[in-house]
């Protein structure tokens, strides 16, 4: 049984997060030749003040207006 662990900064809608585990459900089936129903997809959502890049969080890169959060 395949795994799929995903991580996403949080703030995306259940719609997006819908499609996002099922068309990785479906690449995993189809390229290891299996029932999807075999396929676990894991999404993590990490808020922006957990997730960091370049030494700065999100969040921080957010107030000063070089990053944007996630939308719906």
């Amino acid at each position: 049984m395949p795994i799929a662990l995903i991580k996403i900064l949080e703030g995306r809608g259940i719609e997006k997060k819908r499609r996002l585990i099922e068309s990785v459900s479906r690449a995993m089936a189809e390229s290891l030749d299996m029932p999807i129903d075999g396929v676990r997809v894991l999404v993590d959502e990490v808020p922006p003040d957990c997730w960091g890049r370049g030494g700065k969080t999100v969040a921080d890169r957010v107030v000063e207006g070089s990053a944007t959060l996630p939308k719906g």
